[in-house]
């Protein structure tokens, strides 16, 4: 592709592919990650390419979850780190969190980029590569069954960016909190999670983030409330009305 103009219409959506083709050539991305990029950008058409209220609720109960967490865990798959190495790196610092790589279509040539990658852009350690330390959640059936003993496996809190619905019901029934990054409010990953924040994740990191340094100094009791006044099927529900009045919109 060539130079990508400022002043075309689809000049952000672009730029997002291109990290993912460059991704995919530098073997991090599979063929069936471009498909699901696909499918979540059609989603963040409905939602405007914006940020909407909704998400910035789920943003502050995920930033607030995180730091009350004693033992939180990103979970990585390729499209994640094609296309946010340095804010996930960035929210693991922020957290205090463990970083693991976790695919749908695992290979441990694939888990091996993938750590280098994110290694390259600022992390010392990455999880889930390491056969000596892995085990399984036996209520999964694709290959995200396979976690680290140290990360997934012992984390009371797990973000799981771009996520398939039965690891995330999965975590749920082993006692895990989980927060989703998800930009179709009707999967069964953004229902089965407790904050799904329903956004690009080129956007909702560097959000959380940002709201995780503003709530840094705030007491364990405030963002216990936070967390607690933070309903996510009222959330989805009121993020599914604005796309569907965002839809009706098209045709006046």
């Amino acid at each position: 592709m060539g130079k990508i103009s400022p002043r075309h219409p689809r000049a952000e959506s672009l730029r997002i592919r291109e990290r993912l083709v460059e991704g995919f050539k530098a073997g991090l991305v599979v063929p069936e990650g471009l498909a699901a990029h696909g499918r979540g950008e059609a989603f963040d058409y409905i939602l405007g390419e914006r940020t909407t209220k909704q998400a910035e609720r789920a943003i502050e109960a995920a930033a607030a979850m995180l730091l009350l967490a004693e033992r939180p865990v990103i979970s990585v798959n390729g499209n994640v780190a094609a296309l946010v190495p340095v804010e996930v790196v960035q929210l693991a610092k922020a957290a205090n969190a463990k970083i693991e790589v976790n695919l749908f279509h695992g290979s441990a040539k694939r888990e091996a980029a993938i750590a280098r990658w994110l290694k390259k852009h600022g992390t010392r350690e990455v999880l889930g590569t390491d056969r000596k330390f892995s085990t399984r959640i036996k209520e999964v059936h694709s290959d995200r069954r396979k976690v680290d003993r140290r990360g997934i496996a012992a984390a009371d809190a797990v973000v799981v960016p771009l996520e398939d619905g039965d690891r995330t019901e999965a975590l749920k029934k082993i006692g895990k909190h989980v927060i989703a990054i998800d930009l179709n409010p009707m999967s069964r990953t953004a229902r089965a999670a407790d904050v799904t924040v329903v956004d690009n994740i080129v956007r909702a990191l560097p959000l959380i983030i940002k709201t995780m340094k503003r709530l840094s100094h705030s007491t364990q009791t405030t963002l216990r409330e936070t967390v607690r006044n933070f309903d996510n099927k009222t959330n989805l529900a009121a993020t599914f009305k604005f796309m569907l009045k965002w839809l009706r919109g098209l045709g006046k």
